[in-house]
């Protein structure tokens, strides 16, 4: 499994949304900076909010899709 995009604009587009997102929850910008070398319960006090409301809204915007594709 590769970590390449499909679309190279996704990953920029994906960026924007976290800091949009991260805005949205009052999280500072200093807690979206790379924590490679922290644990991953370490991180999901970083990120866990984040990670989940991502999660939620692209699950939501690619239900849209469906939708208005079979409509």
């Amino acid at each position: 499994m590769t970590n390449i995009p499909a679309d190279p604009n996704a990953r920029e587009a994906l960026k924007r949304m976290k800091l949009e997102i991260a805005n949205e929850l009052g999280l500072k910008s200093d807690n979206l900076e790379d924590k490679g070398n922290l644990t991953s319960r370490s991180n999901g006090s970083y990120g866990g909010d984040l990670g989940g409301t991502m999660t939620r809204r692209l699950i939501e915007m690619a239900e849209k899709e469906l939708i208005n594709k079979n409509k």
